[in-house]
């Protein structure tokens, strides 16, 4: 331990650094056109000692730490060679409108030109008001109360204190399912299923997990623990692969709450917004949750934003008093001006350029097209599935690929080999391709679809006609040609 006697020795600032009033020093910050201009040296470099080593180390082992992004536009990443960059990962749903549409542009330039205020905190909201009205209008039944915040993690903490809060004192237990993914803030990481992210933090024990989709495990947790006030299920899980539930799972989970009296918290964060082909993919079964959640593409791919909707009367019965109304109030950015007229614009281009409608369609013809490759490719592909523009496509253990002679030598390391054929072929869309696609985070075999809700049918085409090639070269020539990549 450090006696207090001592110092640390630190460099004296240069000599013509200026100093300001106080006789206080500015330090050497980089400035906006500095960072505009960094190299990729200098960026890894930072990236390394300042945000996340361990991250790089796969960034590189897929060659993603060799794209420097200067601009993006529509469906498109442009990098510092000009090359232009399909984009199917649709930063994990978060861009159903494209990179940088310019209707979203146009309006938060004129909130800026105007001086338009951001934080109103002491005041009402325009702006707060009339996305949380357009929210409640766009959300079936009596979904029509909005708490408005930053981030899928944030509004997933709001609906879970909403509902606990309305259960009551006297049943605080959480029903939530396996291979779920619903945030990292400390409390939605508690019913996050999965080790990677849950760590070893002390987590809320107030929690009982089930399968995803099986009607039976949620009726007997009900029936056996009356504590039970809350369930929370995503409605299409993006981390556990793109897995969906039948229409008929969904009602029956509907009836199961109301014979229960318990309340249900549906998690849209990934599959709203449009991306499913219907605004909310619970949408597709008819029936409506208690709580929602919506993020990502809410911030129109330039803001982030958040929200979290209620039934009135599970809204009222938390948060309904006087005495109550502040528990759960809007914190510092919930509702700051640009975000909330970045979404109301967002929300009236959806509806204005067909986009539901589009995803739909889009996400239809992609399907069609995946499905006669897996026919083409049945030893590389496994499965794919999804709804709307949010698709998995699941690829066969690795041994499974290999000649038959090898499979049972390969078979063994299946579960540490699990990720790499994706990792493969991830890497090499994007080298070879000009194609970026994602990942999942439990099911390690299946790339992740999500483009933006712009997608046209030649996209589609552009993405399926290169995997298509680089199918075609064979697993062996695959590898052989990732391992080149790396010692390039």
């Amino acid at each position: 331990m450090l006696d207090k006697t001592q110092r640390v020795a630190i460099d004296a600032p240069a000599l013509d650094a200026p100093v300001l009033a106080g006789g206080i020093t500015k330090p050497d910050l980089i400035t906006v056109e500095q960072a505009k201009a960094m190299s990729l040296a200098d960026m890894t470099t930072l990236f390394k000692d300042h945000l996340n080593p361990g991250q790089l180390h796969f960034m590189k082992l897929l060659g993603f730490n060799k794209v420097k992004v200067e601009s993006a536009e529509g469906m498109y990443y442009i990098d510092q060679n000009g090359r232009k960059i399909l984009d199917f990962f649709g930063g994990f749903g978060s861009l159903a409108f494209g990179h940088n549409h310019p209707r979203i542009l146009s309006a938060r330039k004129k909130f800026q030109d105007e001086n338009r205020h951001e934080i109103a905190i002491a005041f009402l909201s325009q702006y707060a008001a009339a996305l949380a009205k357009n929210l409640a209008t766009i959300a079936p039944g009596d979904l029509d109360m909005v708490f408005l915040g930053s981030s899928g993690s944030e509004a997933m903490e709001a609906a879970l204190k909403v509902a606990e809060r309305a259960a009551g004192p006297k049943r605080p237990r959480i029903v939530y399912a396996e291979n779920s993914f619903h945030g990292k803030t400390k409390g939605v990481l508690s019913i996050t299923d999965g080790p990677l992210y849950r760590g070893e933090f002390k987590l809320l024990d107030n929690n009982v997990k089930v399968p995803f989709g099986d009607i039976d495990a949620i009726r007997n947790a009900f029936e056996r623990d009356p504590t039970i006030g809350v369930l929370v299920l995503e409605t299409i899980q993006g981390g556990g692969g793109i897995v969906q539930a039948s229409p008929e799972f969904w009602r029956e989970v509907r009836a199961l709450c109301d014979k229960h009296g318990v309340i249900w918290v549906a998690d849209e964060v990934q599959c709203g917004m449009g991306r499913s082909g219907r605004f909310f993919a619970f949408e597709h079964a008819g029936v409506v949750p208690d709580v929602t959640a919506l993020a990502k593409s809410l911030g129109g791919g330039k803001s982030a934003m958040a929200a979290m909707i209620a039934r009135r009367d599970v809204y009222m019965k938390a948060y309904g008093t006087k005495n109550t109304a502040m528990i759960h109030a809007h914190a510092t950015f919930g509702g700051i001006g640009e975000a909330c007229i970045t979404a109301i614009e967002g929300l009236n281009i959806m509806y204005d350029e067909d986009l539901i409608e589009n995803a739909a369609v889009q996400g239809e013809y992609l399907l069609e097209r995946l499905n006669a490759l897996k026919a083409k490719y049945p030893k590389i592909i496994k499965d794919v599935r999804g709804q709307g523009l949010m698709v998995g496509l699941e690829f066969q253990d690795f041994s499974q690929t290999l000649p038959m002679v090898l499979r049972p030598v390969v078979s063994v390391l299946d579960d540490k080999l699990k990720g790499s054929l994706s990792g493969f072929i991830g890497a090499l869309l994007l080298r070879d391709y000009d194609t970026l696609v994602a990942f999942t985070e439990y099911n390690r075999n299946v790339i992740r679809l999500e483009p933006p809700l712009i997608c046209e049918r030649q996209h589609v085409d552009q993405f399926v006609d290169a995997l298509d090639d680089l199918l075609g070269r064979g697993i062996i020539r695959i590898v052989k040609d990732f391992v080149g990549s790396q010692i390039g």
